[in-house]
């Protein structure tokens, strides 16, 4: 028989048998769709979020030709990426960006040529009085109504603006304003109003948001652009423009954009590119792990359909059939099934995909650009369902053609006994994985404490330990897989002992290991997975939490503010400090504070450009630490102070603020000694013997480094501290409020006494609710707008570090779904493969009682076995990270109590669910025979 023809008798018979065991063909489909599906779903919404061309035009520009924007510093070389704008900046040198000096053209129609049509339009923010109070809404000042923007604004109802006092807002605007067309809006930081005389809709404006498109003649500050309807520019346009420092947004190169050279600075990967990585990468792990499972499961079914197949499969080889021809049978089953399974999936995913784009649609028109279906990927997902389908079948295949024909022929079958081969190179494996995990943390540990100078950060030795933390545990997950069925039989002969359910099911276990060690093999990737996950990041919550830079309590709003500009920065004057402290307390204010707390300090002497501009007769006066707490910079190349900032340790604080600032009530002989010119210290470090030491330097020593460090050990190429003009101690009052960014403490009398020239640094409220993202969006839009060209405002709400439960609840739901899926799926198999021995167990005497107690350790073994196996190997690439970390990452911060109910508590549900699920009555007319 030609190999054509064998090949066409081999696909009959798998169509065939794929039909007649229907049972087991659905579950092999379901199991390979289920994460083509995922797959798919993830790719076409991940694809939907980004644009084509036309799209991202017709949203950028609606029918205009291009924008333009100064932003650049003429004539010095200043560039941009074609289609993105934003991806600007000036000629690299030494691989390092320099910055000139001077500042962009203030009207960009300066080098367009003469008569060039425009369209100014600036996008800003205001403030406006709404019909729950004052909001700060993104606004828009131009022409935006004009027909030719269709696509970037579209009126929806009513007219344009046609006089300077009207204005058009977004659909949900009328329902926050409480108007309806033609009733009046005002805003709150003047008394201008405007009528409302139509709604409209602006791409990448959510449906829910309400925004204000105002007149041309209104002065809103923001960021303009000018639109041509009419001048089209090709790059060479464009790159003249950059030449003057302005950056283009033109239709023509953004749909027909230049091939990038080496010498483009925009040439390098853009954010969008980086990100279109990180999801190929995302994409293709997640088929990794899922081409893992569905292999292991969907292989322990074609394992037992393959059995059930023995016999006709056996009369097929007594009539002619090769060990290759059935081996081809079986594959081609695979193959069947992985097709159908992915078309299967990919028609899932392809609804999922729409039902999640439906729900998460927030009617911007940018969130999703279309429904975009990136038919390559979709085809290498099928493709990759297809070669999953087909290894599947490979191992059951190979084990069926080396089958024997007679005893098939007969119905019998023949225990498995375990080779000897096998737990010998899992012993092997295992324990080089382990020992790959402990000399990778070593060696890490040893690489990070070389300098960079000795050792380049770069340099291929330093990227190798890493690897090796990760691939010692595969290594040991594969050990124990080819270790499976001896560990298996190794079980069967100590669970012998305990009952008689346990003997019985422990032996159907090692007797079909095929059937029963891919299954754990999968629970165990499963958890592996999961514990990697759990205690990293248990550790660097942890980490975090200890290392947390507090700015104020735990639910506390803070507002900074600093020195801003171009140029020269100079420090925040006294006077400018009070008015930004005002500002502050009106924005705490607005956003509901109920209790408003400043705390005031020493401007710091480091703003200024030299040490002869600071006046001659300001003072520093500071804390000192005790040596004994000072960090060597020889063995320690960073330092965490908590929010505390050392170099400036002196707090001032009003007597009455004090439990706003520092989150905690103090008693009444704690304020008063406060009140009596003591020190409220939050950090037992700076005290000594009840006492803590303050010290006065002019501030030009400070400028030069010439104070005590509070924070190294002062090393010898360092200049030497000056005497200080005074020293004396104060008594202190020692706290406990870990999360204030206070370290030490005074009222303004003890301040005053010890010459101490403070202003307010910062601010700190307690809102009477807690603030969501919504709330702090409008607060950071009210800082911008109170923040002013010398002294910025910068408000922070202080949420503390995140708690293990955020992430910890899904993963472990996550990881439940999928071992629970798993072991339905295995103890399904062995359900059904039981059968004629349940059918042999009834006719000699066994219960129902018995053959529940069978599920139960059929549950156990299976689900124990993969979730002990996973957690032990999924603990050590922790364990190796936090031993090379240095004291950083701390092994106690795993959630052992987690974990170990993953790894016992999960299989004992399991095994109850499997004893509460009663077996099928025994079919007494079909019996197993033994050989």
């Amino acid at each position: 028989m030609s190999a054509a023809a064998r090949w066409r008798v081999a696909s009959r018979l798998a169509h065939r048998q794929v039909r007649r065991t229907i049972s087991s063909s659905v579950l092999i489909a379901t199991l390979i769709a289920l994460p083509i599906a995922g797959m798919a779903a993830f790719s076409i919404v991940m694809w939907s979020t980004t644009s084509t061309p036309e799209e991202a035009v017709k949203a950028e520009l609606g029918e205009m030709q291009a924008w333009v924007q100064p932003v650049g510093v003429p004539g010095t070389g200043f560039w941009q990426a074609p289609a993105e704008p934003g991806w600007n900046g000036y000629p690299f040198e030494n691989n390092q960006m320099t910055m000139p000096e001077g500042d962009p053209l203030s009207d960009p129609l300066t080098a367009l040529p003469a008569g060039t049509e425009s369209i100014a339009v600036t996008e800003g923010q205001v403030r406006v009085s709404t019909a729950a109070g004052v909001a700060t809404l993104p606004a828009w000042s131009g022409s935006v109504w004009d027909d030719r923007f269709h696509g970037r604004f579209d009126l929806i109802a009513g007219r344009a603006p046609a006089a300077s006092d009207e204005a058009l807002v977004t659909p949900a605007g009328l329902e926050r304003f409480g108007v309806a067309i033609g009733g009046d809006i005002t805003m709150a930081d003047s008394p201008e109003s405007f009528t409302v005389v139509g709604t409209i809709a602006a791409a990448g404006v959510p449906a829910d948001q309400t925004a204000l498109f105002l007149p041309d003649d209104v002065a809103l500050t923001g960021t303009t652009k000018w639109f041509l309807p009419e001048e089209a520019m090709s790059w060479e346009d464009v790159e003249i423009l950059n030449e003057q420092g302005i950056v283009a947004y033109s239709r023509e190169v953004v749909l027909d954009p230049p091939e990038a050279t080496k010498s483009d600075e925009w040439s390098s990967s853009s954010g969008s590119d980086v990100a279109a990585q990180g999801l190929f990468m995302m994409l293709g792990a997640a088929g990794l792990f899922a081409a893992y499972v569905v292999i292991m499961l969907a292989g322990a079914a074609f394992s037992v359909a393959a059995r059930r197949q023995q016999r006709s499969l056996a009369v097929a080889a007594s009539v002619g059939a090769t060990g290759a021809d059935l081996r081809r049978t079986i594959v081609l089953q695979g193959t069947v099934l992985g097709l159908a399974g992915g078309l299967i999936g990919l028609a899932v995913g392809t609804g999922l995909a729409g039902l999640i784009m439906w729900i998460t649609d927030d009617g911007s028109g940018t969130r999703y650009w279309g429904f975009h279906m990136p038919w390559a990927v979709l085809a290498s997902i099928l493709i990759f369902s297809l070669l999953v389908g087909t290894a599947s079948a490979a191992i059951p295949a190979r084990t069926v053609a080396r089958s024997d024909t007679l005893s098939a022929l007969r119905g019998a079958r023949r225990p498995q006994s375990p080779r000897a081969s096998r737990p010998i190179w899992g012993s092997i494996i295992l324990l080089i994985g382990v020992g790959i995990t402990i000399v990778s943390a070593v060696m890490m540990a040893s690489i990070n404490a070389i300098s960079p100078a000795d050792l380049p950060l770069d340099s291929p030795v330093r990227a190798i330990p890493p690897f090796g933390i990760v691939i010692g545990p595969i290594l040991v997950q594969i050990g124990i897989l080819l270790s499976g069925r001896w560990l298996l039989w190794l079980a069967s002969r100590v669970l012998s002992f305990v009952s008689l359910a346990a003997r019985l099911a422990s032996r159907d276990a090692a007797a079909n290991a095929a059937r029963t060690v891919p299954a754990f093999a999968a629970i165990g990737a499963t958890v592996f997975i999961a514990v990697f996950a759990l205690s990293q990041s248990s550790m660097q919550t942890g980490s975090s939490a200890r290392n947390w830079y507090y700015q104020g309590p735990v639910g506390s709003l803070s507002v900074e503010f600093y020195p801003s500009g171009n140029g020269i920065v100079m420090p925040v004057t006294a006077a400018q400090a009070d008015e930004s402290a005002a500002a502050a307390v009106e924005l705490v204010t607005d956003a509901g504070a109920t209790r408003v707390g400043i705390i005031r300090a020493q401007s710091e002497p480091g703003y200024y450009p030299s040490p002869e501009d600071i006046p001659a007769e300001d003072q520093w006066i500071m804390a000192l630490l005790p040596e004994e707490h000072l960090l060597d910079p020889t063995t320690q190349d960073s330092h965490h102070f908590n929010g505390r900032w050392p170099t400036n340790p002196v707090s001032v604080i009003e007597p009455n603020e004090l439990s706003t600032v520092l989150g905690i009530d103090l008693s009444s002989a704690q304020l008063s000694e406060f009140h009596a010119g003591g020190a409220l210290v939050t950090d037992p470090r700076w005290v000594t013997d009840g006492t803590i030491d303050v010290a006065a330097w002019t501030a030009r020593e400070s400028h030069e480094g010439r104070l005590p460090d509070n924070i190294w050990i002062r090393q010898p190429e360092q200049p030497d501290v000056a005497e200080p003009q005074w020293e004396q101690r104060i008594d202190a009052i020692t706290v406990e409020a870990t999360h204030a960014p206070v370290a030490v403490a005074v009222t303004p009398e003890t301040a005053e006494r010890l010459g101490m020239n403070v202003q307010p640094v910062k601010v700190i409220a307690v809102p009477a609710e807690p603030l969501e993202n919504e709330d702090m969006d409008r607060v950071y839009s009210q800082a911008d707008l109170l923040s002013s060209p010398e002294v910025s405002l910068a408000p922070y709400y202080e949420r503390g570090p995140s708690e293990d439960m955020f992430w910890m609840v899904p993963v472990l739901l996550g990881v439940t779904v999928l071992v629970l899926g798993a072991s339905a799926v295995a103890l399904g198999l062995a359900r059904f493969e039981r059968r004629p021995d349940d059918a042999t167990l009834s006719a000699v005497g066994g219960t129902r009682g018995l053959r529940r107690r069978i599920g139960f350790w059929q549950g156990l073994i299976i689900a124990g076995f993969g979730t002990i196996a996973g957690a032990a190997a999924g603990v050590l690439p922790p364990i190796g990270f936090a031993i090379q970390s240095r004291g950083d990452l701390i092994v106690s911060d795993m959630p052992w109590l987690v974990l170990a109910l993953l790894a016992v508590a999960l299989p004992l549900l399991i095994a109850v669910a499997s004893w509460l699920i009663p077996p099928r009555a025994p079919d007494l007319t079909r019996r197993t025979v033994i050989a």
